[in-house]
């Protein structure tokens, strides 16, 4: 029978590039396809997607709570009871976009003799892109996985029937595969860039760059063994050093580009049916025009159909005054919002906060505690704009998966962790954060700078691996939580990699999730909102004004202080430090043991 290959062609619409989520299959002929720079197009976009990440991936994606909570943690991940039984995500079908990368590496070389080199090596450098993509998404959850280079069979007992390969052997082909794609991919053409901000291009490498090894090297430092053994490093590859340098390096390509700068509205980044090509590096178009919807909104804005997402206690205090100070903790939530870091108020429900009703009256917007467990409402990729959308599938907000405010961020902490950063880079990037924040930014250690005590303390005190750290990488991951919230799993993968998985466990005084402080008067005559009482109490049940005061047992609220104070949610997690993997699920064992149990599964 004659072989066949699937491309699944998105839809282009307008001038901008925008992909649609229909999936319409075209079959080719494979002795024929790849003939042409057409044919690497379309089998390119087929890739961007499928693999493309989704409003769902980047607007709920940090559901391992940490300085967020809800009502119910991932998968129970965190409650103790996940198992080598209950896992998941290792099947053939696991593998079926590296093997699609792979056959478009095997087979482009057809064309080689009719396309110009340049647009050649674009794509080539596009699908070693994808399949470093790929891969660093699954050693994240894994350690030690494989590296599919070559079409995989079914009855190839050397690929996915063989023990993994090592983390480190496994991360030295994704450096080469970025490093050729950050040297080959254009940043101009036909598909390669548009207003979309869809289409794989040599910034868009350097970005994830400026990510991947950043993510890899802190990891290597911060960790002394690799999770998937128990074992050091062996050292037979790049050193954590060396990735940090490459982190710099492409950080500082991209930034000395140019080609991006950052949006002056924050809040616009994220409930804009356009994407802000300006910061947008690469992104998901969403439409109302074009009936592509997701359903975002209505997760955050839901009492029966979402999680009740709440910011912290915590993440509320990551953000400095304006004067650049840090603030106060114990001070109520209808105050708090005064001359803050406006990503705040963008961020997290605020006094004074309108919309447009569907009568062009803006009233205000006031609060619904039956969409939160700690009183404080998550607000960012949440349409409020307009009259709040309360039905599934509504939201037309178009989605950032990376910006250059990330960059930034990567470029400076990796220079910081090089012992590279000095006032003027920190001026070009953190500074620049904090400027458009509205704050003053003050570079640690000079005149005016304000050691944040509270900042040290949660960063290091009762950890289980402290690290000694410098008031600039303190305030580099103040920065990366105030400005990178929720948006995919990036706070999440920042404790991963700074091996502070325990502060997932270790919530306020290891009690449960902190939330808003109700003062002694609030307490006893309510928390007034622009009018509007809201209360505690232990006689009324939970209902959109009114926190019921239940008890300290799991799942219930009390105040810290027993008749006042933080509103503590209780929630039973733990952790442990096997959680830095995934267990390798016993379903593939059971057809593969030479794959191994990762260290710490072993018996559970």
């Amino acid at each position: 029978m004659k072989k066949t290959i699937y491309i699944i062609a998105a839809l282009l619409a307008c001038s901008c590039g925008k992909f649609l989520e229909k999936t319409p299959a075209n079959k080719f002929a494979a002795e024929t396809f790849f003939a042409t720079e057409n044919d690497l197009r379309l089998y390119a976009n087929g890739l961007i997607n499928t693999a493309i990440p989704d409003a769902t991936d980047m607007g709920l994606g940090e559901d391992r709570f940490t300085d967020f909570c809800g009502t119910k943690a991932s998968e129970e991940f965190f409650r103790g009871n996940y198992s080598a039984a209950k896992a998941s995500n290792w099947t053939t079908s696991t593998w079926s976009f590296p093997r699609r990368v792979a056959y478009m590496i095997e087979n482009m070389p057809r064309c080689k003799d009719n396309v110009p080199e340049s647009v050649y090596n674009h794509y080539e450098g596009v699908a070693r892109f994808w399949r470093a993509w790929i891969t660093v998404k699954r050693m994240k959850v894994f350690g030690d996985v494989y590296f599919v280079d070559k079409v995989i069979q079914p009855a190839d007992t050397l690929t996915l029937y063989g023990p993994r390969q090592d983390r480190e052997e496994v991360f030295h082909k994704i450096t080469e595969d970025l490093e050729f794609a950050c040297g080959h991919c254009l940043t101009a053409g036909p598909g390669i860039r548009s207003d979309g901000c869809v289409y794989i291009n040599r910034y868009v490498a350097l970005a994830f760059a400026s990510r991947f090894f950043l993510f890899e090297g802190t990891y290597r430092k911060y960790h002394a063994t690799n999770p998937s053994t128990g074992k050091p490093w062996n050292g037979e590859y790049e050193s954590a050093d060396y990735l940090l340098a490459l982190a710099e390096k492409y950080g500082k390509e991209l930034v000395e580009s140019r080609a991006f700068s950052l949006h002056p509205d924050y809040r616009e980044l994220f409930v804009s049916a356009t994407l802000p090509a300006d910061e947008v590096i690469w992104g998901r178009t969403y439409s109302t025009d074009l009936s592509v919807k997701h359903g975002v909104t209505y997760k955050y804005c839901s009492t029966t159909s979402s999680l009740l997402y709440s910011p912290t206690k915590e993440y509320v205090r990551m953000f400095l005054k304006t004067d650049g100070t840090p603030a106060e903790e114990a001070i109520s939530v209808t105050q708090e919002f005064n001359g803050r870091d406006r990503r705040l108020s963008a961020t997290v429900l605020s006094p004074g906060r309108t919309y447009t009703k569907n009568d062009n009256t803006k009233p205000e917007l006031l609060p619904d505690w039956t969409w939160t467990v700690g009183g404080y409402e998550w607000i960012k990729w949440v349409q409020l704009e307009e009259d709040p959308i309360k039905a599934d599938n509504k939201s037309y907000n178009s989605v950032p998966i990376i910006r250059y405010g990330e960059v930034l961020l990567n470029y400076a902490e990796a220079a910081a962790e090089l012992g590279h950063m000095d006032e003027a880079l920190w001026n070009r990037t953190i500074g620049a954060l904090r400027a458009r924040a509205g704050v003053t930014s003050i570079y640690p250690g000079s005149a005016g700078y304000v050691a944040d005590d509270w900042l040290r303390e949660y960063y290091t005190q009762d950890v289980l691996h402290p690290a000694p750290l410098s008031d600039v990488l303190l305030e580099i991951r103040r920065e990366r939580a105030t400005e990178l919230s929720m948006e995919g799993q990036s706070r999440y993968d920042d404790l991963m990699r700074w091996q502070l998985g325990d502060l997932i466990e270790r919530r306020y005084k290891h009690q449960g999730w902190r939330g808003i402080y109700v003062t002694e008067e609030e307490a006893a005559n309510g928390i007034m909102w622009s009018g509007k009482k809201y209360t505690v109490s232990k006689t009324l049940g939970t209902n959109e004004t009114n926190y019921r005061i239940t008890g300290s047992s799991d799942g219930n609220w009390s105040l810290s202080e027993g008749s006042y104070g933080f509103l503590i949610y209780h929630y039973n997690v733990v952790w442990d430090d096997k959680m830095y993997t995934h267990p390798i699920p016993q379903s593939a064992l059971n057809v593969n043991p030479d794959l191994g149990q990762n260290d710490g599964w072993q018996w559970i």
